[in-house]
């Protein structure tokens, strides 16, 4: 199984985590958080990063999200990533982690490419044709 860290800005991933929980019926294992405040020093939480890294691989490898290319967060995911073992993501949203919580237990690339399409296929312009989810293809 994929582990799955969100390094995100305060306490969006917390959020993220909670709102899955939500959709899935229960809060789903091997998912962790890292919120980084304005107050942090990258370099001084990213043993903390490291270690979450650790406790989240199973053997199945590790998928990293983060919410905004450029800022702190993601900054501090780059500095995780280990091709093949750790890899990561920009952009998080909640459909990008119910994709990449459904798919977690198949190889990190698949849930990588899973959870990219869930992110970008879950960013629609609303309107009266997909106001019900049963109306959509």
């Amino acid at each position: 199984m994929v582990g799955i860290l969100i390094v995100a800005h305060g306490a969006f991933g917390e959020a993220l985590i909670h709102c899955a929980s939500h959709v899935l019926g229960k809060r789903p294992m091997d998912v962790r958080q890292l919120g980084v405040t304005i107050h942090d020093d990258p370099e001084a939480i990213l043993p903390q990063a490291h270690e979450l890294v650790r406790q989240l691989d199973h053997g199945g490898g590790v998928l990293v999200l983060t919410d905004m290319l450029g800022a702190s967060p993601s900054n501090i995911a780059t500095q995780l990533l280990e091709p093949g073992r750790v890899e990561g993501i920009a952009g998080v949203n909640l459909p990008m982690l119910i994709r990449a919580l459904t798919y977690r237990d198949e190889p990190l690339a698949v849930v990588i490419k899973k959870a990219k399409s869930g992110g970008s296929d879950g960013v629609v312009s609303l309107d009266m044709d997909n106001s019900n989810a049963s109306n959509r293809s």
